[in-house]
């Protein structure tokens, strides 16, 4: 008889220990119990020898770290962009890939909104102000923002956190209006928002907003030329993924004013940031809090155990994004 060889996964980053209790009890666990991430040669080396992988968005998982774990079954990205894994290549090897779509929508939405908000009507700015003691009291024309009732918002990408982005639109008296392939790419026809092109959606819109996974199509889509189309009284909200903008355009664009502001949670290189964004007063900046809500966080933590438990227990994912073929 065969000896039953004993599971075995690696874990990234520091989880809560309920979330990872059911993993412990049906595998050998190895736990990166720490915020910050492994480099790419730590994880290699963690990866040998084991059959479950729980990473980050932020975990590169190329051909390298997958010939290391060369028993992988299964890789849990605690994420719903699997732009840091080599998908192809773990389908070749029977590796099923799965993410936490849906989870995080409403907090990523939410903290758009947070940035849309802030760097509209001045907040960041106005925070500071009074912090350092340089507020002389109340004058008619202190920090005048921009309203956003009777505005134009550019969602550029119509899956779910673009809609429910929009959805929100109305409470604010904004427009909605989306730039998207075609119209069976917007989900929600409740919605009614018009399907612009992107030209035109540049053109028209007061504020853009980025919902777009980073592929080879979309890395850069926010260049020199793109950013030329926008109004200069318009704003640039980017809570995606960092590589669809390229930071150094954005940096230009603002110094030549040709956009009013953006609101930024994600960056090219993260977590360096181009110094030019840092020190304009009309960029709001956030360090990738689009999920940072202890409920979603949570609840993508244990999708991505589920997902680990139920490819090891030799049952479907509950979330794949590639099959094990």
């Amino acid at each position: 008889m065969t000896p039953q060889v004993k599971l075995s996964a690696l874990v990234t980053r520091r989880m809560p220990s309920a979330v990872l209790a059911p993993l412990y009890s049906t595998c050998d666990v190895d736990l990166h119990d720490h915020s910050h991430p492994l480099s790419h040669a730590e994880l290699c080396a963690r990866l040998v020898g084991k059959h479950g992988l729980i990473c980050m968005f932020n975990d590169l998982v190329d051909e390298v770290a997958l010939s290391a774990g060369d028993k992988l079954k299964a890789i849990a990205t605690v994420a719903v962009g699997v732009d840091n894994i080599d998908v192809s290549a773990a389908a070749a090897r029977g590796i099923v890939v799965t993410n936490t779509p849906d989870l995080l929508t409403g907090a990523t939405a939410e903290l758009t909104w947070a940035l849309l908000l802030a760097v509209m009507r001045r907040i960041g700015e106005g925070d500071r102000l009074v912090r350092n003691g340089s507020w002389r009291g109340w004058a008619f024309d202190l920090m005048l923002g921009t309203e956003l009732r009777g505005k134009q918002l550019g969602i550029v990408g119509s899956g779910r956190i673009g809609q429910a982005v929009a959805a929100i639109a109305p409470v604010f008296g904004m427009r909605a209006v989306y730039a998207a392939r075609s119209e069976r790419n917007v989900r929600n026809t409740a919605l009614a928002a018009p399907i612009l092109s992107l030209d035109e959606l540049l053109l028209t819109s007061d504020v853009v907003s980025l919902h777009l996974p980073l592929t080879e199509d979309t890395r850069h889509l926010i260049n020199r030329r793109t950013l030329i189309r926008m109004k200069r009284s318009a704003f640039l909200i980017n809570t995606s993924r960092g590589g669809v903008v390229d930071d150094a355009a954005l940096a230009w664009a603002l110094d030549q004013r040709l956009i009013a502001g953006a609101g930024l949670d994600v960056f090219e290189d993260e977590p360096e940031v181009h110094s030019e964004l840092i020190t304009r007063e009309n960029v709001c900046l956030t360090p990738h809090l689009g999920s940072a809500t202890r409920e979603t966080r949570t609840a993508m933590a244990e999708l991505a155990v589920r997902n680990v438990m139920e490819v090891l227990a030799g049952r479907s994912a509950v979330t794949p994004v590639v099959s094990k073929r």
